[in-house]
């Protein structure tokens, strides 16, 4: 596998400013177990650089992230209860790295972010969409469900919204990613790198040890500190979920492009 080929491209340019680039555009950048390991390989690398001082999010291709690729879940789901866990679990640690990372983190958003995608997003400092930029916390449609991005979702959209975007699965757009508090800015997709520069201009003009503290007192203060038993659950509740009948179900109805068969229409 050549370089341009890994799922998951990282790269830090000369002030410090590091580029986390999801790569599988050719399956809209669903997550599998190479990307997952991947992000893992990104954040490893980048809190060793000692000149860091931000981290800038994007997906290669039409799409930003389309949640999990689910004919890769439908060979988890098939696998053991350890597997199943170590899956979750390496998830889970993706998303809370990215979260509790000591430096400023910036998402690009344009097409889809959907599922996963979308604690991925929630898990960072600013998010930057294109108008036409669509969302879906998308899990429960397929049987699955979100329970290892709930704490991020929260922060970032509040219970309430998470109690009906979470259930309905609905899709909305840019603005209203924006009125929820999902999304900070919105602008055209010819745009979004100029305005991901005039804000990293920004974060270079904050001390970065001071950005670290603040981050973590707002992280602490807002609940997003999750012990580790209560972390150990929500890990353990996702794996197991994923093993259920209705999984089973949600999984082949999205193979065979039909309703799931809970739905009485």
């Amino acid at each position: 596998m050549s370089a341009s080929d890994k799922p998951v491209l990282w790269a830090t340019d000369a002030r410090g400013v590091a580029s986390v680039t999801l790569n599988r555009p050719q399956v809209n950048n669903a997550y599998d177990d190479g990307m997952i390991a991947g992000l893992h390989e990104a954040m490893d690398a980048l809190e060793k650089v000692v000149t860091l001082r931000a981290i800038v999010l994007r997906g290669n291709g039409r799409h930003f992230q389309a949640g999990a690729d689910l004919a890769w879940i439908h060979r988890v789901a098939a696998d053991s209860e350890a597997e199943n866990l170590r899956v979750s679990r390496a998830t889970a640690d993706a998303i809370r790295r990215l979260d509790a990372a000591a430096v400023p983190t910036i998402a690009l958003v344009q097409g889809g972010c959907f599922g996963g995608g979308t604690g991925i997003i929630a898990a960072c400092d600013l998010v930057i969409a294109a108008e036409d930029a669509m969302f879906s916390i998308s899990e429960a449609r397929w049987g699955l469900m979100p329970g290892i991005i709930v704490p991020q979702l929260n922060a970032a959209m509040g219970v309430r919204q998470v109690r009906r975007y979470a259930l309905t699965c609905e899709r909305f757009g840019a603005a209203q990613a924006q009125r929820l508090g999902l999304v900070h800015e919105v602008c055209p997709a010819t745009e979004l790198e100029t305005v991901a520069a005039r804000f990293v201009d920004m974060l270079l003009m904050s001390a970065r040890d001071a950005c670290a503290q603040t981050k973590a007192v707002a992280r602490a203060y807002a609940g997003l500190d999750v012990g580790d038993v209560a972390y150990d659950g929500l890990v353990r509740q996702h794996a197991a979920q994923r093993r259920s009948a209705e999984a089973a179900e949600g999984l082949e109805s999205f193979r065979e492009r039909r309703p799931p068969r809970w739905y009485p229409g």
